[in-house]
């Protein structure tokens, strides 16, 4: 099939099944354009979907840790032709180094902005183009999880781990498993318009553009060994979160001087006690907006955040959200929200318009 035969019917969607772990890599945008295929058709406009879910390895099977073992039509090397929407969907550190995927980079390197129109990775799929050369140079996201790995393996890529879903020329990234029906929603919408996407975005019962961004998801704190300078230090600060902290009072806990101790601090974690201490108080007000049915401004109290006001800027700065949202968005399940709660969150919203 030639580029414009392509056009003229349907786009044709192909979606390599890396991951035998995160199905939803695999099915949620298979739902996204299956679905917008019957919508378009419904609306009387040509431009639907052909979706094809293949295999990256010839064997033609996927076996899943949940214990299904999923048979597909097509390998992905028996792919051909103009190709209108690529997707790389999900992939692990163990299956990048399986000597079966070999065929799988050499079926990559013929894929290019002339035959293929787009080019998109799900969560791990980001490795996989990576290693194909595709990512040189550009932005990039992946799974909050392995944003640093993706630096570390990959320096000439501009990794950003906060958005859901990154553009760069014809190439896309997602980040981890639902953002991969982030982004089918996005493209639907590119394709076409506004209304088939959200059709389907309701008919999924998903957001069309969801708030936040990855940060929220992730802890803003790495882990340390027991007798690490930053776990001794959490242990340690974690007593005294509702006190007024300073870098002297710390260092005098260490028996440390307080020059001695900053340097030795950031040396050790890359970041100044003082970002560390506030991350620690975000860290601990995250878990009591998970978790209970404290007020937000006594969260703040214990938390040594401050005033309301002052929780929300430290919560917009290292998580892209406010504390009234992110209860909403991460509080333990089958929770219902009560009235204090409610007016803690009118007190939130009305403070922000001062």
């Amino acid at each position: 099939m030639d580029k414009d035969a392509a056009h003229e019917d349907k786009r044709s969607i192909v979606i390599v099944a890396m991951s035998s772990g995160m199905l939803l890599n695999v099915t949620g945008p298979t739902d996204v354009f299956t679905n917008a295929d019957q919508y378009v058709a419904n609306s009387g406009n040509s431009g639907g979907y052909d979706v094809k879910v293949v295999s990256p390895l010839a064997s033609k099977q996927l076996k899943s840790t949940a214990g299904m073992t999923i048979s597909f039509e097509l390998f992905v090397g028996e792919i051909e032709g103009y190709i209108d929407t690529l997707i790389i969907a999900g992939n692990d550190s163990r299956e990048a180094s399986q000597p079966g995927l070999e065929p799988l980079y050499q079926w990559l390197t013929t894929r290019n902005e002339h035959n293929t129109r787009r080019i998109a990775s799900i969560c791990g799929g980001a490795f996989v183009l990576a290693k194909a050369g595709m990512l040189s140079g550009r932005k990039a996201t992946t799974h909050w999880q392995a944003s640093e790995r993706l630096m570390r393996a990959y320096p000439d890529v501009k990794v950003n781990a906060n958005p859901f879903f990154t553009k760069d020329g014809h190439i896309y990234t997602s980040a981890g498993v639902s953002s991969g029906i982030d982004l089918s929603l996005a493209l639907v919408e590119e394709d076409h318009n506004r209304d088939i996407a959200i059709s389907v975005a309701r008919k999924l019962v998903f957001y069309l553009s969801r708030p936040g961004f990855q940060s929220q998801f992730g802890s803003l704190l790495p882990l340390f060994e027991r007798e690490h300078i930053g776990q001794k230090t959490q242990d340690w600060i974690g007593d005294h979160l509702s006190e007024k902290l300073d870098i002297n009072k710390v260092a005098d806990h260490l028996n440390m001087s307080t020059r001695n101790f900053t340097r030795v601090f950031h040396r050790e974690t890359g970041m100044p006690p003082a970002k560390f201490i506030e991350k620690l108080r975000v860290e601990a007000a995250r878990k009591y907006l998970e978790d209970s049915d404290l007020a937000l401004e006594r969260i703040a109290e214990l938390c040594g955040l401050g005033g309301l006001v002052s929780m929300r800027r430290i919560f917009l700065r290292h998580l892209n959200t406010t504390p009234s949202d992110y209860r909403r968005a991460f509080r333990s399940s089958l929770r219902d929200m009560d009235v204090e709660e409610l007016l803690s969150n009118a007190v939130e919203e009305a403070a922000d318009t001062i």
